[in-house]
């Protein structure tokens, strides 16, 4: 039996992550895990039930709470007890308590347990800040993204923008800058560099590019373990 593979990407807000993951995902085929919106969708039931700033409520919550995600058509659409919030979770205000709540070691215990459940049916391509330090520590492959404070804004801005959201430049980049001194300064898996993770600055690079660097990485990968059959298709995606 092939060995099935996991791919894990980390790296701030704004790097490039889920572009990245989704389009893997599509070219080969795999399963998408957006573990941030896993996340997005605690923080957003939390804020519309008035529980945000109680702690001992938001862990009852992300405990009781059935959480599902679906990725079709390069969307991850995301439904809480049945409820589609695909949309919400996307909202300024939820960017702004997401990190506050993800921080929580006790929620973060709950969404790692579903993660890792659904990573062990392998050929999955997980994104967040934490996927390959703690959630899939023996991932196939570990990227670590990156690209410059600029550079994340603008991409949230335009983000934003699509959503006809209005927010300034500046508010945009305030948030992201809190959002990297808490990820990375939390206690309980904070935002770091696997030591065996690729670092990739994606800051001028456009997404087809980081796809073209990505898909070469997993080929080795594949190589490594004599995946022909996955190897295969990879070359195939590439001559396309």
């Amino acid at each position: 039996m092939l060995k099935k593979i996991v791919i894990a990407i980390d790296g701030p807000a704004g790097s490039g992550k889920s572009t990245a993951a989704k389009n893997i995902a599509q070219k080969l085929g795999f399963t998408y895990l957006d573990t941030g919106a896993m996340y997005r969708a605690i923080t957003f039931l939390a804020l519309r039930s008035g529980i945000v700033d109680n702690i001992s409520a938001v862990i009852d919550l992300a405990r009781e709470i059935d959480l599902k995600l679906k990725f079709e058509n390069g969307v991850t659409r995301v439904f809480v007890n049945d409820e589609e919030v695909t949309k919400e979770i996307r909202s300024a205000e939820v960017n702004a308590k997401v990190s506050d709540i993800s921080r929580i070691p006790e929620v973060r215990a709950e969404l790692v347990k579903m993660q890792k459940k659904l990573g062990s049916e392998g050929n999955i391509v997980a994104e967040g800040r934490d996927v390959t330090t703690v959630v899939f520590p023996d991932a196939d492959l570990k990227v670590f993204l990156t690209a410059s404070i600029d550079v994340r804004t603008k991409r949230r801005l335009r983000e934003f923008q699509d959503k006809n959201i209005s927010i300034s430049y500046d508010e945009v980049q305030e948030n992201l800058e809190k959002r990297d001194r808490i990820d990375s300064g939390r206690k309980v898996s904070p935002l770091r560099k696997a030591e065996d993770a690729i670092e990739f600055d994606n800051s001028a690079l456009t997404p087809e590019q980081d796809l073209d660097f990505l898909i070469l990485k997993i080929k080795d990968v594949l190589n490594k373990n004599n995946n022909e059959s996955l190897g295969n298709m990879v070359n195939e995606q590439q001559s396309d």
